[in-house]
């Protein structure tokens, strides 16, 4: 009897350890686990140490840290009938582990799916060269398009980011000339600007010159200067008609005095 009592007494001390065993869930501080009672929901908790009735209860753990979703390379058709091959990663995190639970199977998957969705739709309603020049736009966009969606499920998507637009080699052909042509487009502005203003200062010096007789003298004293300066073989001075304009007359002026 002694040794019959002693094995029932075993087996009872192993019977509560192994249903103290399953009854303890110690859930980290990002890490929750929503209970259900029966089938049927009874409370989220955590972290810290849990006590779950065995057959009666059962939990499933959910993790709060933001997860990094990899969205598959998707073709698009721009507002502009172009093709391109995009790409993007979307960062989320469950806010409500009971909708996360409850509303939808697997939340990832869910989420990926409508992820690909959103972004054909979304950069679908765009041109080649806004995918290509405004993508914190549309991050912006998709981001919120998709937190809205999700938010049923308890999940926050709290940033996308688009990481490659990839184009055909006839397109980034197209774009280097479009880039090309730009250039040159500036480029002969630029200049056409530069000679409007080099034309209206040169009116305005020779504005100020006609005012100024003595302001041409000196003008024509430091061009001499500077053709002076050069080593040059043949010197040719240009003489004002001013100068030479009071010779001119008396010289005019002498055979008519000569039979007075």
């Amino acid at each position: 009897m002694i040794g019959n009592l002693g094995w029932l007494v075993v087996v009872v001390v192993g019977l509560a350890a192994l249903l103290l065993f399953y009854s303890i869930r110690i859930f980290r501080e990002y890490e929750r686990g929503v209970v259900f009672t029966l089938g049927r929901f009874w409370k989220v908790k955590g972290p810290g140490l849990v006590i779950i009735v065995p057959i009666v209860q059962s939990v499933v753990k959910v993790d709060l840290r933001t997860v990094v979703l990899e969205v598959p390379t998707q073709d698009v058709i721009s507002r502009d009938n172009v093709s391109v091959k995009v790409s993007a990663v979307v960062y989320l995190r469950i806010v409500d582990p009971e909708k996360a639970i409850i509303q939808v199977v697997d939340y990832l998957n869910a989420t990926s799916q409508l992820a690909q969705t959103t972004l054909r739709s979304v950069l679908g309603q765009h041109q080649l060269d806004d995918m290509l020049s405004e993508r914190e736009k549309l991050n912006l966009a998709i981001q919120r398009a998709l937190d809205v969606q999700t938010d049923s499920w308890g999940i926050k998507v709290s940033s996308v980011e688009i990481k490659q637009v990839d184009l055909t080699e006839s397109m980034i052909r197209a774009i280097a000339r479009q880039a090309e042509a730009e250039r040159e487009r500036r480029a002969k502005v630029i200049h056409a600007e530069g000679e409007l203003q080099a034309s209206e200062k040169l009116l305005q010096a020779a504005q100020i010159l006609a005012r100024e007789p003595q302001a041409i003298q000196l003008r024509y004293l430091e061009t001499l200067t500077v053709i002076g300066a050069d080593k040059n073989t043949t010197v040719i001075f240009p003489l004002p008609m001013d100068l030479v304009a009071p010779f001119l007359g008396k010289t005019k002026a002498g055979p008519d005095r000569a039979p007075a």
